[in-house]
This record gives C-alpha cells, sequence and structure tokens, in this order.
C-alpha cells in the first residue's frame, strides 16, 4: 500500500501558481514531497513551451533529471490520448524513449488503449491500467490486457462523493473476478478525492493525491503545495492504521 504524489496532470501554472511544469519544478517538487512520505510519482511531461508532451526528447530529459535528484524512487507518466492527439504518433513516441519512466499509466475508454499497453509491455515498462467506470473494467478483463498490468489504476471522475462510491463498487464487481488479480491504487477527483482517498486507504489499497486531482485539504482550505496534500494523506494513513490495531 503506497501513497503515490499526482504532481500536476493537465494543470499549468496560470491556473496555479504551484503546479510543478518545468523540469525544475518538478524536480524541486518531487524531493518535497517524498520528503513527507510519498512513496512515488506521477505527472505529465511538459515540452519547452509548457504544454503536455509524449515527445522522446521531453519524456528524455524529464525523467533523467528526475532519475538523477531521486535516485531510487519509481517514477510513472501518463500516456492520454489528448496529450499527442494522434494514435500513430503516441505508438512511435513510446517506441522511442530512451530514458523511460518506470510505469505509464494508459485509459482503458481509448480507443488505442490495447496498442499502447502492449507497446509499453513489449519495452517492459510496467502498465498502470486506467478504469473510471464499470465499463472500463469489464474491457480490461474482456480483452485480457488485466495479465500486461503492474496495477489498476481506479480513477473515479465523479464529483458526488455517493455516486463516487457507487462507481467504485460497480468497478471492483468486475475487477473481483478478473483472471488476473492485480494490486489496485484508487483516487477520486475534486469533491470525492479525500472521500476516495480514505477508503482507499481502509480498504487496504495504494492511492494517490496531488494537485492533477484537488486543491484543496481535507478541511477544505486551499492546499499551497502538492507537499501539504501528501502530508494530510499520510496522517490519514496513520489514522487508519491505528484504528485497525
Amino acid at each position: 500500500m503506497i501513497i503515490q504524489a499526482c504532481l500536476n496532470g493537465g494543470k499549468r501554472s496560470p491556473d496555479n501558481p504551484a503546479v510543478p511544469t518545468t523540469i525544475q519544478a518538478l524536480v524541486a517538487d518531487g524531493r518535497k514531497v517524498l520528503s513527507v512520505g510519498a512513496s512515488e510519482l506521477h505527472l505529465h511531461v511538459r515540452n519547452a513551451s509548457g504544454l503536455e508532451s509524449l515527445a522522446p526528447d521531453d519524456v528524455d530529459a524529464t525523467l533523467k533529471a528526475l532519475r538523477a535528484a531521486l535516485p531510487g524512487t519509481l517514477i510513472g507518466i501518463s500516456t492520454g490520448a489528448w496529450i499527442e492527439k494522434d494514435d500513430d504518433r503516441t505508438l512511435a513516441y513510446v517506441s522511442r524513449w530512451s530514458v523511460p519512466p518506470d510505469y505509464a499509466s494508459v485509459n482503458l475508454r481509448e480507443k488505442n488503449a490495447p496498442a499502447v499497453m502492449e507497446t509499453l509491455h513489449r519495452r517492459g515498462i510496467g502498465i498502470e491500467a486506467g478504469i473510471a467506470d464499470k465499463a472500463d473494467a469489464e474491457r480490461l478483463v474482456r480483452l485480457g490486457l488485466d495479465r500486461l498490468s503492474l496495477r489498476i489504476l481506479v480513477e473515479v471522475g465523479e464529483h458526488d462523493v455517493d455516486r463516487a462510491h457507487a462507481v467504485t463498487d460497480e468497478i471492483m464487481g468486475v475487477l473481483r473476478s478478473a483472471p488476473f488479480p492485480r494490486p489496485v491504487l484508487l483516487h477520486g477527483d475534486d469533491a470525492s478525492a479525500w472521500a476516495l482517498l480514505r477508503r482507499a486507504l481502509e480498504s487496504g489499497f495504494s492511492t494517490r493525491i496531488g494537485f492533477e486531482d484537488v486543491e484543496v485539504l481535507p478541511d477544505g482550505s486551499v492546499a499551497a503545495s502538492n507537499s501539504e496534500l501528501v502530508a494530510a494523506a499520510v496522517q490519514i494513513l496513520k489514522e487508519t492504521s491505528r484504528a485497525s490495531e
């Protein structure tokens, strides 16, 4: 069970000046979240213009800098179809990374997900199979893609907390019958982020927190940094662990 720090997502510095987008900012932020208890990092690579990118030069430079500054830290990136907006280019870029991430997340609802997963698997890159609803989970199992996955990334986008729990129940119902059981990392989004983080930790699942998913702390106040969000999650983990003793 781990707490992963999701540092930026699709957000940019104009949206929130504390969101790290440059390589230097990602290194500094990564160091801070690890110091307060994050186990690994998830990020969206940017190019020199600050736009999301899967281009080999951008991925290689980002991973090289992070690995040099944070040796031994597992680092994952997104492969979302919106980043390159071209399925063939995405596959070509993934094939050409010379400094690959430890793992990459793939959204099962995307048409090209099977091909991206096969390419990552051939390269020896771990796969977070991104599941947002029951249909995604069913597709994962039906295509046998669970066997390629490092873990299942249950990422529920519902902001209504009750609905988020219901969607999670539907997903977990499918995953329980999967022929290749995999570890689960569960997280919510915005209004459901802290509720699903608590559920994940109480269930013994891994989870994640960071500006990609939420910008407020459990008490509703605005977080000044990713490290504040991670520190709050670590405190919840401690409370959950004590309650189960």
